[in-house]
């Protein structure tokens, strides 16, 4: 019988926590299980501990129930070293990520979707907030056209349903050839955050 290693205990041990804190929070209506992102570093708070606790009615628990194409941190190439959290909610999953105002311009979050036909989609990006946020977040949106670059505010509060802000309207051909990157470059003495990104088809925008 193999036995497991110190670091890989305290990592089990850690997820552990991580989803009673998620049941908790959603008061123990989490019946389906989303694995986190392995290469992600764990939550390091406590079952319970948020900051605003009005929000948590504004947690998507599952990113399935949600129109059009949804991409959560799971589905995501993480670049350099980011944490996840749930200390600010609402966010879309079982948390966010961070990149733990460290090493700036060195990380980034790449979503790539398998889109199921060429044409107009609208592109959302969810993210929790408070004045800990960068307010220059670069989004870098890969479509049809070319590249377009968007710097959020990720201390706004997000328009739809506190969670989702619209990036904009872009071309997108059929298949995996889109993406959108958010990156910490200039977002000095501020977190960023990556959580979910969301295509709507021209017909499901509203």
């Amino acid at each position: 019988m193999t036995s497991l290693s110190h670091d890989a205990l305290v990592t089990l041990l850690n997820m552990k926590r991580w989803f009673l804190s998620i049941l908790f929070l959603l008061g123990g209506s989490l019946v389906f299980s989303i694995e986190p992102h392995p290469d992600a570093t764990p939550n390091s708070h406590a079952p319970g501990e948020v900051d605003i606790k009005a929000n948590l009615k504004f947690i998507i628990p599952n990113p399935d129930t949600l129109p059009g194409i949804v991409l959560d941190e799971t589905n995501a190439i993480l670049k350099g070293k980011w944490q996840y959290s749930t200390h600010t909610p609402p966010y879309v999953g079982i948390g966010y990520l961070h990149d733990q105002k460290s090493d700036k311009g060195k990380k980034s979050v790449t979503f790539t979707p398998d889109l199921p036909q060429s044409g107009k989609y609208e592109v959302r990006l969810s993210h929790c907030y408070n004045s800990r946020r960068s307010t220059v977040t670069p989004v870098t949106i890969v479509h049809a056209n070319g590249k377009s670059i968007v710097r959020i505010n990720q201390q706004d509060v997000p328009k739809h349903g506190k969670l989702f802000r619209s990036l904009g309207t872009f071309e997108f051909k059929k298949g995996k050839k889109g993406s959108v990157i958010i990156s910490n470059e200039g977002t000095e003495g501020k977190y960023v955050i990556a959580d979910a990104v969301q295509f709507l088809p021209k017909h499901q925008r509203r």
